[in-house]
């Protein structure tokens, strides 16, 4: 969803590995390697938590059949999630929901 393929290319190449096979495994019906529900942006919403020279974090939805929706990647820099990154995923969140009314 938005630009969160675009964000997700300007990780390290080993980072860009490693949230594709955890996606792989969420799309698999697995559960990723370190991850944690996130209520805040909504219902069925998770976390996927990455560490590397920072910790990178990956929003998605896995909740309908028809796939996995990436909500948002981001850099965490504080120990809190920011606000704006959870706005962001709750925005997604609720577009997910329209464009799949709509069908």
């Amino acid at each position: 969803m938005g630009d969160s393929l675009d964000r997700l290319r300007n990780w390290s190449a080993e980072l860009r590995a490693d949230a594709g096979y955890q996606l792989q495994l969420v799309q698999e019906g697995r559960n990723p390697a370190d991850f944690r529900p996130m209520p805040d942006v909504g219902p069925g919403v998770m976390e996927i938590r990455l560490h590397g020279s920072n910790e990178y974090r990956v929003f998605y939805l896995a909740r309908f059949e028809e796939g996995v929706y990436v909500l948002h990647c981001f850099v965490k820099k504080t120990r809190a999630t920011a606000k704006g990154d959870i706005q962001t995923g709750k925005r997604r969140y609720a577009e997910v929901l329209r464009e799949r009314k709509s069908r």
